[in-house]
């Protein structure tokens, strides 16, 4: 082992000798590199990594906000790629790969850098010549046509324009072969105002909205500005070096399904995000990176790579949140309330929000109104965006919105109004939970559909957490137009009871209506994930399914169809609601049902409850603790609770905080 290490050092100072001629690497730095050269990483296909500026002194990087790396611990990242077999690779090894003509290298890797800095003609070009590596720089038009004596807009920030390429520099790195230009848009590196309260979002991913008006821009104006944008660019490349591009790299890592279909329609079926995920060759539609951030050393470097190819599956912690709870009709208490929920959050740790999206100031479960602008129900006030916003970007947790399924109050005299679930026999007016719209009936869907779908267009989110709400009883559904299902398509009688008096048909009945509520919600995250990148969904689920055999007859519901259809199942592990005489007791029996199911563990995310609704009474801190330390205890790694009070402080941040947090234990001085 001693002499195979031996050899590696003596191999990396034969490469260190050529590189010191540049006078870029420093004994300290190459020390670093000797006592990580043992740590070699596993395999991976593709490795694709995200550069920005590169610079012999940081300090003038500060002043242009970019994300900067000292030359020599880049050249220092280079070689401890070579060491470990890493091969740099192009675009054409990419398609070529992609078509099957021949494979990439074992581990192989392609180098990224963004926004077009001097640095990539300065420092980064010597370094890909020196070690014989491709790179992709993806440039911004509007940047590179300003004039010498004015200033690039850096997003919000004046930026000097000497600090970018010339035209005459790239053409010089493209005729080497070392670069391909991608684009990086023309005019979409910035924000645009996308909310009544004033915050600027993602200018690709965003519909603007016109404060003097009061009006967002529609969808047809929103595709026309993105594709005017592509074109552009990718016009003026072609008319700059001769060559048009065949990558899109988004600003700030933001796209949806809409910009990637337009990119591919103007010759860039490549595109490249920020997202971490794995690359598969085959959809290079939208290629995940990995982010070299300001200042990365080379032991950050290492680390960063070992963890992308052997990923850790972090743990989910969940609060859910009501967002009537922030509303106000007044505009300052409402911010007000807003700063209480950013500052308990994040005072609590977690990773992962649950966040209403409708109005339910009743409390009986039902969508009165929406809480984001939508074509079909009123609404309650243009709030989820803002919240969704300010959640993810200065607390840093992941929202899901929180819809129904089926239950929405539709106004009067709607031609769905009466499209609703109906039960053989019938029920007593008002007697039901939810008031459901009958998921067989085509209209109906596409009106939920739309429902999702505008969320999507309007606001930023990660996923989608459905209600409650989708369930079917063993007498429902007896519409009109499920027992056409039932005759025409699923060859069973068109009357429940018929159905009902014969188990074998009993049973096929049950299981086809708990495949055509995740069917339903299939399509509802599929409308949404046309805006939304990398839409995450979760479902609730009732204990009782769990805990009874019999269970699913009455609700419609399935672990095991769960699993095949969410990333994750909100199991509603509520023992107050559930009446178990001893709550302790009750959840670990839970989980062990749970853990009956190879891998349903890993991707059920248990929902406590901090109110006893039967006694209208919180569930003291203290005893939610002790049932986290529970779950824990149980093998349950994803877990949560609902509702946080986050206006009265219940319940009480310093008995549940210790358990449910993720964040780091700050040191003691």
């Amino acid at each position: 082992m001693m002499m195979a290490n031996l050899k590696k050092i003596s191999r990396c100072l034969c490469s260190r000798a050529r590189l010191d001629r540049y006078g870029w690497m420093s004994h300290t730095l190459w020390l670093m590199g000797f006592l990580l050269l043992c740590v070699a990483p596993a395999s991976a296909e593709l490795l694709v990594l995200s550069y920005h500026e590169s610079s012999h002194v940081l300090g003038r990087d500060k002043n242009s906000k970019v994300m900067a790396l000292e030359t020599s611990e880049l050249a220092a990242q280079f070689s401890w790629l070579r060491e470990h077999g890493f091969v740099s690779v192009d675009i054409d090894d990419l398609l070529a790969a992609q078509k099957g003509e021949r494979p990439l290298p074992e581990k192989a890797v392609l180098l990224t850098f963004d926004d077009g800095y001097q640095g990539m003609y300065e420092q980064v070009f010597p370094l890909l010549r020196a070690f014989d590596y491709r790179a992709v720089l993806a440039v911004v038009g509007s940047w590179l046509e300003t004039p010498a004596d004015k200033d690039v807009m850096y997003g919000s920030e004046p930026v000097s324009r000497r600090y970018f390429l010339s035209w005459q520099q790239i053409r010089e790195m493209v005729k080497s072969g070392h670069v391909e230009v991608a684009s990086h848009s023309y005019d979409l590196h910035h924000g645009v105002l996308a909310n009544p309260q004033g915050n600027t979002q993602p200018a690709a991913v965003s519909l603007r909205y016109d404060a003097n008006n009061g009006r967002y821009e529609s969808d047809k104006q929103y595709r026309q500005r993105i594709r005017h944008d592509l074109q552009r660019n990718s016009d003026l490349i072609a008319r700059r070096i001769g060559q048009r591009p065949r990558v899109m790299t988004w600003p700030y890592g933001a796209y949806n399904r809409i910009t990637i279909d337009i990119a591919r329609d103007l010759g860039m079926p490549i595109t490249l995000s920020l997202e971490d995920d794995k690359v598969d060759i085959h959809k290079l539609g939208n290629m995940g990176r990995l982010l070299i951030g300001h200042g990365t050393t080379l032991t950050d470097f290492v680390w960063q790579v070992n963890n992308y190819i052997k990923p850790q599956i972090k743990p989910v912690r969940v609060v859910h949140l009501d967002m009537d709870y922030v509303y106000d009709p007044d505009p300052k208490q409402q911010d007000v309330n807003l700063g209480k929920l950013l500052d308990r959050v994040k005072a609590l740790g977690v990773n992962t929000v649950y966040l209403q999206a409708y109005a339910d100031p009743d409390g009986d479960g039902n969508a009165d109104a929406l809480y984001f602008p939508n074509r079909h129900l009123p609404m309650r006030a243009d709030l989820f965006n803002r919240v969704s916003w300010q959640l993810r970007t200065r607390v840093g947790v992941k929202v899901y919105a929180w819809l129904p399924v089926l239950a929405y109050d539709l106004p009067a005299g709607h031609p769905l109004t009466k499209a609703r679930v109906t039960a053989s026999p019938a029920r007593k007016p008002g007697s039901e939970d939810y008031r459901r719209l009958s998921p067989f009936n085509p209209q109906a869907l596409r009106f939920v559909g739309d429902i999702y779908e505008d969320l999507a267009r309007q606001a930023p989110l990660d996923g989608l957490i459905f209600h409650d709400d989708a369930y079917l009883s063993d007498r429902e559904d007896a519409s009109e137009w499920a027992l056409r299902i039932y005759r025409d398509n699923w060859k069973l009688p068109a009357d429940i009871n018929a159905i009902r008096r014969d188990p074998v048909l009993f049973q096929s009945w049950t299981l086809r209506k708990t495949k055509t509520l995740a069917q339903w919600t299939d399509v509802l995250a599929e409308r949404a994930g046309q805006y939304r990148s990398q839409l995450k969904t979760a479902r609730n689920m009732y204990a009782a399914v769990i805990m009874n055999p019999q269970a699913e007859t009455w609700f419609a519901q399935s672990l095991d169809v769960f699993l095949e259809h969410y990333d994750y199942v909100a199991l509603m592990a509520m023992p107050y609601m559930e009446q178990a005489e001893d709550p302790q007791a009750w959840l670990q029996l839970l989980v062990s049902r749970v853990n009956e199911t190879p891998g349903a563990l890993g991707k059920t995310v248990f929902e406590l409850q901090s109110i006893d609704w039967r006694r209208k009474t919180p569930v003291d801190g203290t005893v939610l603790a002790n049932q986290m330390r529970l779950l824990l205890h149980n093998g349950v790694r994803n877990f949560g609770y609902y509702p946080d009070d986050f206006i009265l402080g219940r319940p009480s941040l310093e008995a549940v905080r210790p358990v449910i947090s993720l964040a780091p234990i700050p040191k003691e001085n």
